[in-house]
C-alpha cells in the first residue's frame, strides 16, 4: 500500500467533528454506518473516521440529497466505483509490466544495432 493511501486510511476525526465538517446530524452518520455505506475505526467504542472515509461519507450524501438516489442506489455505486478503483489499479500495474518489457526489448534491440551483443 503506498503512503498516500495509508494517510488516507488513517482513522483521524470524531464522529462529532465529521458531522460539523459535513453539515449532518451524528446520527445520519450512524445510519450510513448501519447501511454499510462506511466503517470507521473504533477505540475504545470511540468511532474515528479516516480522510477516505469522509470522501464517501460526502458522496453518500451528495448522492442521497443532492441527486435523490436511494440507498439502493448508493449501495450499487459505491460498489462499482470501488471496482473501478481495483481495476485502474490492476490496469496501472500491467501498464508498468509492459513498460518493463517495452524498455528491455528497446535497449536488446539499442546493443544489438550497435554490436554489444
Amino acid at each position: 500500500m503506498t503512503r498516500r493511501r495509508q494517510d488516507a486510511d488513517r482513522p483521524l476525526y470524531l464522529i462529532s467533528v465529521v458531522s460539523q465538517m459535513l453539515e449532518v446530524h451524528p446520527q445520519t452518520l450512524r445510519m450510513y454506518e448501519r447501511e454499510g455505506f462506511v466503517t470507521p475505526h473504533r477505540i475504545n467504542r470511540q468511532r474515528l473516521y479516516s480522510d477516505r472515509d469522509v470522501e464517501k461519507l460526502h458522496l453518500v450524501i451528495e448522492l442521497t440529497k443532492d441527486l435523490g438516489v436511494n440507498k439502493a442506489g448508493v449501495d450499487i455505486i459505491l460498489r462499482m466505483r470501488t471496482r473501478i478503483e481495483e481495476m485502474h489499479r490492476e490496469i496501472s500495474e500491467v501498464m508498468d509490466l509492459v513498460d518493463n518489457d517495452v524498455r528491455r526489448e528497446l535497449q536488446r534491440r539499442f546493443r544489438a544495432m550497435l554490436g554489444e551483443e
